[in-house]
């Protein structure tokens, strides 16, 4: 393949199954007028990807074919010439299909994907133990960060169970599509209702985090989406053994083809964040360069968050050792988390009764607090074995994805509340206080997606909030907040049922009907 060339797909069968295989030349130039994209792949490499769905296909639109024979048409689909259009045609194509299973089929899904991976487990754990050799000695030479090699890690401690919990944890929820919302008896025959749908097809980028892509997987599937998955180079042999097991898990099923695709190579980003017409949300999980390059080059809405500076504030009536307690959790259960603390804001009349023990509480976790001068004073009165540095400004705008903490000195809740409002990230914060009272006031007015009273941030979490898993955390205001679930993929359509209606004889004026518009119960 010559440089600069298109992608060139090549298919087959073995066995009945289709197969297909994607040759990514070299780099590619973005198009005219965009941003570069973070790096994410080495100029000129190539990669060789067999599998059934990493790399869709194009396939034509289907008008007035049947479910059955357009599925037979995805699963059977041209191979040549393809294009991130293309997989993003195919992948709307099969989120047709997808948002009309029964809830059955796609819990069908869920149990051959969770059957899969875990028949792969070795296979996967190896894969992953070579993207962590890869990943320690570009860390060693200071080309990659520790927080990256943490969160690329899948052996860790719990984390493969969990991943594995999460996709039954989904499956076992209520189906969230075709849920009835609204009622309403318009006229005598004439009702109207709104019905939760999938959005359609969601695109996904992110960072090291192996995992995600079952999380997602599961979610898309469940929900009813489809879902096309980038992922970081840091961890391609993790996402490449993970989406064959998946891929192969959901050839036995009524899942199309086209609708879970894994997308390699970094050249493809500008051009699949061009295809506003076929996909219907961009989820991106990463670092702040990624979320923010997304939000400036594409015309899909984006649903995520840019960072995670949890802040939390220690009022002086707080319980000493739960306070204590919450915050070394909050900083240290797992530091490169994005709901992990990163400033403290202590009360100035807790200086000296509650900080020393917190201070000693994380000096022991190995955290090095960045003080202001009165915080810093009150601490050296002590003689801790603490680790305190002098803080600066910028301090207090970072999130350190490590064991560094900022702690800050505020007079009461007001200033506590207006530092966080103009330094976090509308993220996760929370207060830890004996007042219900100053409780409530905090949780009212920091504007924040979650905001907790006497628990840790880390609770920021949809496994730990009973959604199954997530596929992120949004700080936005519309649509979906916090870790965004089932019901953060759903949105919703209005159905209409009449015998013949027309406007045109509702009205105000003479000889006009009106509406009844009578609340009808669910």
């Amino acid at each position: 393949m010559r440089e600069g060339c298109s992608a060139i797909f090549i298919g087959c069968a073995i066995d009945s199954h289709p197969i297909s295989c994607i040759l990514i030349p070299g780099e590619r130039p973005p198009p005219q007028n965009s941003n570069p994209a973070p790096t994410d792949q080495p100029e000129g490499r190539s990669r060789l990807l067999p599998s059934a769905t990493l790399i869709c296909p194009p396939i034509q639109k289907v008008a007035s074919e049947s479910r059955e024979k357009e599925k037979r048409k995805i699963a059977n689909m041209s191979l040549t010439n393809a294009s991130p259009s293309d997989t993003a045609q195919a992948a709307k194509s099969a989120s047709h299909i997808l948002a009309t299973l029964p809830t059955s089929a796609r819990n069908d899904a869920l149990t051959a994907m969770h059957a899969g991976l875990t028949a792969a487990r070795d296979d996967i754990l190896a894969a992953n133990a070579r993207d962590l050799e890869l990943a320690r000695t570009a860390a060693a030479d200071g080309r990659l960060s520790q927080s990256l090699v943490s969160r690329l890690d899948l052996g860790k401690a719990g984390k493969w169970d969990d991943m594995l919990k999460g996709i039954l944890d989904v499956r076992d929820l209520d189906d969230p599509v075709g849920r009835v919302t609204l009622r309403t008896r318009l006229d005598h025959g004439l009702d109207l209702e709104r019905v939760t749908c999938p959005i359609g097809v969601l695109l996904i980028i992110f960072e090291a985090r192996p995992e995600v892509i079952a999380n997602i997987a599961s979610l898309a599937v469940k929900s009813g989406n489809a879902a096309i998955l980038k992922g970081g180079k840091e961890s391609t042999e993790s996402f490449v053994a993970i989406s064959r097991a998946i891929s192969a898990a959901l050839e036995t099923t009524q899942v199309p083809n086209g609708a879970i695709q894994l997308v390699t190579t970094r050249d493809v980003i500008p051009e699949l964040l061009a295809q506003d017409r076929y996909i219907d949300l961009v989820i991106p999980r990463g670092s702040n360069e990624l979320v923010r390059y997304i939000k400036s080059n594409t015309k899909i809405p984006v649903l995520g968050h840019a960072d995670g500076i949890c802040s939390m504030f220690l009022e002086h009536t707080a319980d000493p050792q739960m306070a204590a307690d919450v915050i070394v959790d909050s900083k240290t259960s797992y530091p490169a988390a994005c709901n992990s603390l990163e400033t403290l804001l202590v009360e100035q009349s807790a200086l000296t009764t509650l900080l020393p023990r917190v201070a000693e509480a994380l000096a022991a976790k190995s955290v090095e607090l960045r003080c202001d001068p009165k915080s810093k004073a009150a601490l050296q009165a002590f003689n801790l074995s603490a680790t305190i540095v002098d803080a600066v400004p910028s301090d207090y705008d970072t999130e350190f994805l490590g064991l560094t903490l900022a702690v800050k000195t505020v007079s009461d809740l007001g200033e506590a509340v207006q530092h966080i409002n103009a330094h976090g990230s509308k993220h996760t914060d929370a207060i830890l206080t004996s007042s219900k009272e100053l409780a409530e006031q905090f949780m009212s007015t920091v504007d924040a997606a979650g905001v907790y009273w006497n628990a840790s941030t880390r609770f920021a979490d949809g496994m730990r909030y009973g959604f199954g898993t997530e596929v992120g955390i949004s700080t936005n205001k519309i649509h979906s907040r916090g870790p965004v679930g089932l019901e953060g993929l759903m949105i919703y359509k209005y159905k209409i049922r009449g015998a013949g209606h027309v406007t045109a004889v509702y009205g105000e004026g003479e000889g006009k009907k009106r509406f009844l518009h009578e609340s009808v119960s669910l």
